[in-house]
């Protein structure tokens, strides 16, 4: 898959706080990429300098290859975490200003917004003004604003912020349709499990610099560590005595009407190995890999990041 936007050996610092570091990130064109970190790990920074709020003090972005230049702006949509509408204007005023300032005209826009505006089912907004909208609101209204002029990059900066579940669904639902319409999509959130969700491609970024990149499913798989979780019906006692002889027991609960043990198995040991040893001393409910989530991968790699210092 070729790369839509590449950085290459970025660095930034601001007043001896270094941001980012050498970074060198690749996002494939027509994915939805998951720029994850903690808080300060440089992913802000990192998006000031996509949208040239900010300049690299050294390194560089391509588009499509080529260096970005100022006119590639026109070509990015972007919804950051701190919103920036007009509290006093209408959201019709605002919502015609906001597209005309992304070159759209008068009746473009116009007949745009009228599709999301139905869409979205928010006609009767048209002339209330900000200010008099809830947060999850405002939020819709920005939305559709940065998304309207039909960008090829667009980045979402905590994009469900103030959204109740419902509407968080949608607007997950549109970010998909968006995608799949064409869009490359950077998503930024803390949120993991909806990178899960709707990430195909993850970035990982701590203490300025990037520490894990790829692939969802492959990055998923990278972690696993030939760990089970089996739920049975049987002696526990004798169940357990096996499982702790030949294995490794790492959890066990006592359900109502079945017991569950997850049990990591030695490096290069099939998980048949541990079906042979419990079949015949238990009924098997349930048997299935537990393979490590975002989120138990974002902790991991920070805590080891954080402890390597």
């Amino acid at each position: 898959m070729n790369a839509l936007l590449e950085a290459v050996n970025v660095n930034k610092s601001y007043d001896g706080h270094r941001a980012l570091t050498d970074l060198n990130l690749a996002i494939p064109e027509g994915s939805i990429f998951g720029l994850l970190g903690p808080n300060g790990a440089g992913k802000t920074s990192f998006i000031r300098i996509i949208n040239q709020i900010t300049a690299p003090d050294s390194g560089q972005l391509l588009l499509n290859g080529k260096p970005m230049k100022s006119a590639d702006i026109a070509r990015i949509g972007y919804l950051p975490e701190e919103r920036g509408l007009y509290k006093k204007m209408t959201v019709g005023e605002q919502a015609l200003y906001l597209s005309k300032l992304k070159g759209l005209s008068g009746s473009e826009a116009k007949a745009k917004l009228k599709e999301w505006f139905e869409r979205f089912e928010i006609e009767s907004w048209w002339n209330k003004k900000i200010e008099e909208l809830s947060k999850g609101m405002a939020q819709k209204v920005q939305f559709i604003v940065t998304v309207l002029h039909q960008p090829d990059l667009l980045i979402f900066d905590e994009p469900f912020t103030g959204f109740d579940p419902i509407n968080t669904e949608l607007i997950k639902s549109e970010i998909r349709r968006l995608n799949k319409e064409g869009a490359t999509i950077i998503f930024s959130t803390h949120r993991m499990e909806s990178v899960e969700e709707i990430c195909d491609h993850i970035a990982l970024i701590n203490r300025s610099k990037k520490i894990l990149e790829g692939p969802l499913k492959q990055v998923r798989n990278d972690f696993r560590t030939n760990t089970f979780k089996v739920a049975y019906v049987g002696d526990s006692d004798q169940v357990t005595s096996v499982i702790k002889e030949n294995f490794e027991l790492v959890d066990d609960h006592n359900w109502q009407d079945h017991r569950e043990a997850t049990v990591k198995l030695p490096e290069n040991t099939k998980p048949n190995a541990l079906l042979e040893a419990l079949l015949p001393i238990a009924v098997i409910d349930h048997f299935e890999e537990v393979i490590p989530s975002v989120n138990d991968i974002f902790i991991r790699m920070v805590q080891k990041g954080n402890n390597n210092e």
